[in-house]
This record gives structure tokens, sequence and C-alpha cells, in this order.
């Protein structure tokens, strides 16, 4: 099959509404403030989309988000028929063993393992007294920048998501020591995504990453359908976390970092 770059959202949303969950982010990225970032590549048959792939430029490292019910087999020859369009360095969600298709040509850094978890059961969020927490605007970007920095490295802020309204954090004395944010949200679309959770290494043990997402999950129930979040498979303490608040694993996919391989000149004697 010959791999196409689609351009309507109906089309594209049609297609990832079968599994809303598996594909939360990609909705979300439909709406306008993500849409100007994303490129979409797909197969057709009769006008009727039988794979995509999603990559995304809206941050400063590109993802490609190649998820797929089993089988994988159309995925992959999707991903195959793309690779020269793709981006020297990327990041890549990509479900199964989907990365051998950039063996040849990048170098591949598995970051592991992750689980999809979808909120199943929001009555449990009312188990959590939300009252310390305080919603996060624009003026507190420098707190988070730091807390962030200190607490979570390898995160995956972007501070215009602070416009989406939908960042919280708790305070002891005047700082900022746990936050949660969305990494998508859209309120057209009736979709969120948690990301960016985190708690000062001094704060840890007390339940407070639990209390802040469970005030941020109220504030988004109130305004989509479909609230989901990625974690690491092997992070057991925010696995326990999230399914107290009443998340549940719904699919499993691998994250990795791409490089392209660098091109030896051959010697001439």
């Amino acid at each position: 099959m010959k791999p196409v770059c689609l351009h309507a959202k109906d089309q594209i949303e049609a297609f990832l509404c079968r599994h809303p969950f598996l594909h939360l982010y990609s909705i979300g990225d439909l709406d306008d403030f993500f849409w100007n970032y994303t490129t979409w590549y797909a197969f057709l048959d009769q006008q009727q989309i039988e794979q995509l792939v999603l990559l995304y430029t809206g941050t400063s490292l590109p993802v490609v988000l190649g998820l797929s019910e089993e089988p994988t087999d159309l995925i992959e020859e999707l991903l195959q028929s793309i690779a020269h369009l793709l981006p020297k360095r990327f990041y890549a969600h990509l479900s199964g063993d989907l990365a051998t298709v950039f063996a040849d040509d990048y170098q591949i850094e598995s970051h592991g393992l992750h689980l999809k978890m979808a909120l199943s059961n929001s009555a449990l969020l009312d188990t959590a007294d939300t009252s310390d927490v305080i919603p996060l605007s624009a003026a507190d970007r420098g707190e988070l920048e730091d807390l962030y920095r200190l607490a979570y490295p390898g995160n995956w802020f972007e501070p215009r998501m602070l416009e989406t309204g939908h960042y919280y954090g708790i305070r002891r004395g005047a700082a900022l020591v746990s936050v949660a944010g969305v990494h998508v949200y859209s309120q057209q679309y009736k979709v969120a995504a948690l990301g960016n959770i985190t708690t000062h290494p001094q704060f840890r043990g007390q339940g407070l990453a639990k209390v802040v997402c469970a005030k941020l999950c109220k504030d988004l129930w109130q305004k989509v359908e479909h609230i989901g979040l990625n974690v690491k498979a092997d992070n057991y303490s925010a696995i326990a976390c999230y399914t107290k608040l009443g998340f549940k694993a719904i699919a499993t996919y691998e994250e990795y970092l791409l490089e392209l391989k660098q091109i030896v000149p051959a010697r001439t004697s």
C-alpha cells in the first residue's frame, strides 16, 4: 500500500475513536491548540483509514505515535514506508516490537515498557481531600520549572500548556511541593491526558500526588469524557496511586529515543 498524508479531522477522528483510550493523545491533538504541529500518515482502503501514524512537532523533541491493536503487521508496513520522512532525531511511542523497523538506520534507546491507564471509576476521586490544592497559572511558571528540574528532570513540560488552565499544585508554606497537569486537553474532543506529575523529594510518601491528581481529574471530568495517562510499567508506586483514584491499565507500549546513524565514509586507499 502507498502512504498518504491526511488533512481531514473528521476522517482521522472516526478512526481514532474506535479505541479512544489507546489513541487519547492523538485525539487531543486534533484540537486547534495542537493541530498545526501534527502530520498524519495513513494507509487507506477506499478512502477508509486502515492504519495511522502521527508525527507531532509541538515539543522540543518531535514525537512519533505508532500505536495499534494486534496484529501490528500493517502499522509496521506503514512505518517502513514513511521512515525516510521522519526527523533525524525523535521520540516514539510504539506498540509491540515496532522499533525494529528502524534498526538499520537509527540508533535506538529504549525508555522502557509503559502502561496506558484509563479513568474507569470516577467515584474513587472523592476519596481524596483536595481542599489544599490550588490552581496554577503562567505566573507560577518559574516555580514549576524549578520543581521539575529538581524532582522530575526528564519531564515533558511545555509552558504553553499552562494556558489550558489545567495545572494544579500543593504548597507547604510558600514552596510549591507537588504538581499535576496535562499533556493533552481538548474540550471539543472531550479528552485529557494527565502528565508532568511530580512531588518534591522531601515531601514524598505523604499522598500529595494522589490528592493533586484527584483535584485535576475532578475538574477535567466536568468537561471531558475520557481521561487517561501513561506511566512506566515498573513505577509501581505511581500505578498504585492511579489505581486508588479509579484508573485501570488498558494497553501497553514502549517508548524510545531514536537518532539517525551517522554514515561513515568508506576509506580510499
